[in-house]
């Protein structure tokens, strides 16, 4: 297993140094999954819903929660984004919230592309909970990155 980057030789928990790493493009996309029952996802999609249109107010709360990642976890470094896109799109039980960020820079954008997927699945959670509290939030991953050191990445393989 390779050596853990956030860990110093005394075990301590740090943050990485990236002065000296060259700044190239650098993208990651990450996804997630909201399970509801029909009816829910009905009304969802409607944006007749009493808070208002869930998939819209989502979206946008992910763009925010991305560009807030360092504010939230701790050893992340406050990136300069220069894209934040995210989407959220009706499937098979429920609503699949897929989350693509880019920046330039000495280190990648994994943490805000996971981030934004995750706030906004809670948001959908949020402005849905009136309808179903039993909704579930599954599969939040990420699914590629490229650019950096390590290269490129994807889950596909």
């Amino acid at each position: 297993m390779s050596k853990l980057t956030h860990i110093d030789d005394q075990g301590r928990a740090r943050m990485v140094d990236v002065s000296d790493k060259p700044a190239t493009t650098r993208e990651a996309v990450a996804s997630g999954f909201v399970r509801m029952a029909p009816s829910t996802l009905a009304l969802a999609v409607s944006g007749s819903g009493r808070k208002g249109d869930v998939r819209a107010v989502a979206e946008l709360a992910g763009v925010m929660a991305a560009k807030k990642t360092s504010d939230l976890i701790p050893l992340c470094h406050p990136l300069a984004l220069s894209k934040v896109e995210v989407s959220v799109e009706p499937a098979e039980g429920g609503l699949k919230v897929t989350a693509r960020v880019k920046t330039t820079g000495p280190t990648g954008v994994e943490m805000e592309a996971l981030t934004a997927a995750s706030v906004a699945c809670l948001t959908i959670y949020d402005m849905l909970k009136a309808a179903e509290k039993g909704m579930v939030i599954e599969a939040v991953r990420l699914l590629e990155k490229t650019g950096g050191k390590s290269g490129d990445w994807s889950a596909g393989g």
